[in-house]
């Protein structure tokens, strides 16, 4: 399974305040991008911003766009996947000169604290260069229309784990579950039940311990990834664009 936003619950039914997730993620499909507009000195910027649960679909948006804007002399972008600490980050000027134009897409994500998506910046030159600090403007504007236009989601770093019990302990784990806010991802009935949940990260230390106490060690959880799971959406932090 990819670090791929999955829909959650947001409310918790444990009487343990739940800690307010301060990741976000864009919901646009790449099919459906966000995007946002302006000119600056005769050059056309415009933003495009999706949701890509890997760099390599990152990149493979980012080759979309080139191919519906052909005559564009630049398609800059940034890209930012994973969960929590384990982050990975892609960018390109794409001939901007170095540090003018990815870089501030990029810092335009991180202010935000967005992961899990993509923007791109195409750039239609007018004739006029604006020099580095225009530059890094009108690449962070662009990047910032595009995001303020995209449905976005705040995000919880999430287990995703394989459960496998008997017919008489269904009641007792579905319960359990949900005392530590876990969402049901899918179930298969056969001599017995396997569950694949998701269960918030700052909780699995307890959802493990509560198995061993509630099934005496017989059921075991089989940790597979760790995944951001979409828990309200709601907009990210404002983006303070370089003077």
């Amino acid at each position: 399974m990819n670090n791929a936003a999955r829909i959650g619950h947001a409310e918790s039914a444990d009487s343990t305040p739940f800690p307010v997730s301060t990741d976000y993620t864009v919901l646009n499909e790449p099919e459906r991008p966000a995007q946002g507009s302006f000119v600056e000195r005769k050059s056309e910027f415009i933003g495009n911003a999706c949701h890509v649960a890997t760099l390599d679909e990152a990149l493979a948006f980012v080759q979309t766009i080139r191919e519906h804007h052909p005559k564009a002399r630049h398609v800059a972008y940034a890209g930012v996947c994973g969960a929590s600490e384990q982050l990975s980050e892609r960018m390109s000027d794409d001939g901007e000169p170095s540090g003018t134009a990815g870089k501030p897409i990029l810092d335009v994500l991180r202010t935000k604290r967005l992961t899990d998506c993509v923007v791109s910046v195409t750039r239609y030159f007018g004739g006029v260069l604006l020099g580095s600090g225009g530059l890094i403007r009108a690449y962070a504007t662009a990047a910032s229309m595009a995001l303020e236009a995209a449905d976005t989601a705040a995000l919880m770093p999430s287990r995703h784990y394989r459960v496998a019990l008997e017919y008489r302990h269904l009641g007792a784990f579905e319960h359990l579950l949900e005392s530590v806010q876990g969402t049901r991802v899918d179930v298969s009935y056969a001599q017995g039940v396997v569950f694949e949940v998701l269960v918030p990260c700052e909780r699995c230390d307890r959802f493990e311990s509560r198995l061993r106490d509630a099934f005496s060690g017989t059921v075991r959880p089989q940790a597979l990834d760790t995944v951001n799971q979409v828990v309200s959406q709601t907009a990210p932090p404002q983006t303070v664009l370089p003077q």
